[in-house]
């Protein structure tokens, strides 16, 4: 069996990132107090085939939160070495205001993405790979380990709808529209009740998917998207434990 070069890897690996980017665009008011603590697991598959696993961690406390998500990959896919992503920040009436964030690949330091969110002066400033840079920040504006957990907070209302994600590299402004409220998706069995996303943007051409599970705080329960090389990559929830 021929086997994927690194590059397609890491191709793969990135767009399990990108999928998390996916869809975003926070409207109303705050929902019912969320949970303080979640432990969360996803089994990534490219083209049916697993690749990688994602284990992600939620904690609360003292108006402050800390996410941990790390993507490990399987077999081959080991050689990239874990993606780890972490946020820190505040806890607020509007959900989560992040003050801080990284990416790092593996064990080099040349590969880590580093942000921190300058609210007082609307900035956000940045090292990716050793060189600093800055850039204008959005109000409620997120990071790719946070946004996921603020539609507990404040879930879409809006169909159509946009939200500033900062990728450690730069803030994007993601379109996205809502096609299905209570659209009932399976997943190993088991039927879940789920608001579908799907990626509005101009240039859109992975054809990004994402479904939030309403019974689970509004959080994503399946991401769809293809890589750069025509793949399909799939990430499902295979865990989940709140508190």
């Amino acid at each position: 069996m021929k086997m994927p070069s690194i590059m397609r890897l890491n191709n793969s690996f990135k767009a399990l990132i990108w999928v998390l980017i996916s869809s975003f665009g926070l409207a109303g008011v705050a929902q019912a107090a969320p949970p303080t603590k979640i432990s969360l697991e996803y089994m990534a598959t490219r083209d049916g085939k697993p690749f990688a696993n994602v284990t992600e961690s939620y904690k609360q406390e003292d108006g402050r939160y800390k996410i941990e998500s790390v993507t490990s990959g399987i077999g081959v896919f080991a050689l990239l070495g874990k993606r780890v992503m972490t946020s820190e920040g505040e806890v607020t009436t509007q959900g989560l205001k992040p003050s801080h964030f990284e990416l790092r690949q593996g064990d080099n330091p040349k590969k880590a993405l580093i942000s921190d969110f300058d609210w007082s002066a609307s900035t956000l400033n940045l090292q990716i790979k050793g060189e600093a840079s800055s850039s204008p920040l959005d109000k409620g504006a997120q990071d790719l380990a946070s946004f996921p957990y603020q539609f507990m907070f404040s879930p879409p209302k809006a169909d159509d709808f946009y939200l500033a994600v900062n990728s450690g590299r730069k803030l994007g402004n993601n379109h996205y529209k809502v096609t299905e409220r209570g659209a009932v998706i399976e997943i190993d069995g088991k039927k879940y009740k789920a608001l579908h996303l799907v990626d509005a943007s101009e240039d859109a051409k992975d054809g990004k998917e994402l479904w939030l599970g309403v019974a689970q705080y509004n959080l994503p329960i399946k991401l769809v998207l293809k890589d750069e090389t025509g793949a399909t990559i799939e990430q499902t929830l295979t865990s989940i434990h709140a508190e």
